[in-house]
């Protein structure tokens, strides 16, 4: 459905139907495509019930995840996200496109971020660089890092190294989860190679 086109139906419609259609629909495709339309959709469309958690992230037929497309992503980064950042509470981003995602704008009330399809090497990178994080130091109560999974069980060293450069940047977490891809956590021994510190704050570990 082509939701533009369709908007001089959808205002014909009370509010309170508006939103249970409206939250039937993909968050992204709602912001995107119904943002700018008239003053009446853009003040539904900026309630909590859409802007609190954001999945800015896309699949390929085969079901794997990829980032949205250009145009999309570009007007997210560019007009979207800089209007709702205060009301935005958890991101769920892909590795392609989540460094321009977190330096679009400021996130005050950010505090779960989901990283998905993200590759070890990298992540070992960005956690040990700490540039992206450092801001959301005392804000991140949870954290999902869901990695590839090429070459999964070679990489225990680096996922325990990744594992204590996180606890070291994020003072608050809570909850800390590397996902369903890593079957490797599950194999993980951290009584050979501890983490120096856990920290107070954390209540759960997958």
């Amino acid at each position: 459905m082509n939701m533009v086109h369709s908007s001089i139906q959808l205002t014909d419609l009370p509010d309170e139907i508006l939103m249970i259609i409206l939250k039937k629909l993909y968050g992204v495709e709602i912001f995107y495509s119904l943002i700018g339309v008239n003053k009446r959709l853009n003040k539904i469309i900026y309630d909590s019930i859409f802007t609190r958690v954001l999945t800015l992230l896309d699949y390929r037929l085969d079901g794997s995840i990829c980032s949205l497309r250009y145009p999309m992503l570009d007007r997210f980064c560019l007009q979207i996200l800089p209007k709702i950042h205060h009301k935005i509470e958890e991101l769920n981003l892909e590795a392609l496109s989540m460094t321009r995602i977190l330096l679009a704008t400021n996130y005050p009330n950010l505090h779960g971020l989901s990283l998905y399809d993200l590759d070890i090497e990298r992540a070992k990178y960005l956690f040990t660089d700490k540039t992206l994080f450092l801001r959301f130091r005392n804000q991140i109560t949870s954290l999902i890092i869901d990695f590839t999974k090429s070459n999964e069980r070679d990489k225990g060293p680096i996922i325990r190294l990744i594992f204590t450069l996180i606890y070291d940047i994020f003072s608050n977490l809570q909850c800390l989860n590397f996902g369903p891809s890593l079957s490797l956590c599950q194999k993980l021994s951290f009584a050979r190679s501890p983490p120096t510190v856990f920290p107070s704050t954390l209540l759960e570990l997958h």
